[in-house]
């Protein structure tokens, strides 16, 4: 197992549970993304989620378009992304996914994507936009590349495709817990609990819950049934403010990860 999949399982096995962080991908540069990797605690996260700016981002709330929207005006290059994650790998002590539209993995090529992206120190990656009846080919790769597909649930998937997806989904199943767009909120939904069991009793996977997740109270009420709070929005709002202030984006990003760790706790 890669280092994505051998993380999960043994906190999982422990019991334990971890941040996800998302960061957009060459925000506001490659350098300052990859400073801000080499930043991120292993000890408080099971791994960091890397946003590809895209043009027509598929369920992202107004800070993370806002983010993709100035990568893309300075110049933004995957290929410059992956090497300088390539070159800094080694520094960099944590799994890495990244989170890009199927637009951009078709027009590069399936395969060729994956391989590029698991040659720069990628470990897995999750393709949003990308169905359920055109996700086996993309997993199969994922799998012959060491780099797995990890699929997303949403509070009204049915039942019977539940199960479809997680059957194809690995190592963890991403739930996501409100309808609509990434973004802050001042409360998860209340029914976020029930159906995190729910999934949990019928996948067996791991599961990390994202969309909403804004603060340490949140972190504690994810984690008190999902293994894992992914946390974007609120991030990469401390990345525009640093940006904008002129302030070192990775500090902001480390210090808010220290205090989303107190409600792992």
């Amino acid at each position: 197992m890669n280092a994505l999949s051998t993380n999960l399982a043994e906190l999982h096995a422990a019991g334990r549970k971890a941040l996800l962080p998302y960061i957009t991908g060459g925000y506001p540069d490659v350098d300052t993304t990859v400073a801000i990797l080499e930043r991120i605690d292993p000890a408080h996260c099971a791994a960091v989620e890397i946003g590809i700016p895209f043009s027509d981002p598929i369920a992202d709330g107004p800070v993370i378009q806002t983010s993709f929207s100035r990568a893309l005006e300075a110049g933004f290059r995957l290929d410059d992304l992956l090497a300088a994650i390539k070159r800094r790998r080694d520094a960099i002590r944590i799994p890495l996914l990244a989170m890009v539209s199927y637009s951009i993995v078709y027009r590069r090529e399936p395969r060729a994507f994956v391989t590029a992206i698991r040659d720069a120190g990628i470990d897995g990656m999750i393709v949003p936009d990308l169905a359920l009846e055109e996700a086996e080919d993309l997993a199969a790769i994922g799998r012959a590349h060491d780099c797995p597909l990890v699929m997303m649930i949403a509070p009204t998937t049915s039942l019977e495709r539940r199960a479809a997806i997680a059957n194809l989904s690995g190592p963890f199943i991403y739930y996501q817990s409100l309808v609509g767009v990434t973004g802050e909120r001042d409360q998860l939904p209340p029914d976020l609990t029930r159906q995190v069991a729910e999934l949990g009793e019928q996948t067996g996977k791991p599961i990390c819950v994202g969309f909403g997740i804004a603060t340490p109270d949140h972190v504690r009420t994810v984690c008190g049934v999902a293994d894992g709070a992914i946390v974007g929005s609120a991030i990469v709002r401390r990345i525009n403010a640093a940006v904008d202030e002129g302030r070192s984006p990775a500090e902001a990003v480390g210090a808010f990860i220290e205090e989303l760790a107190g409600g792992l706790s």
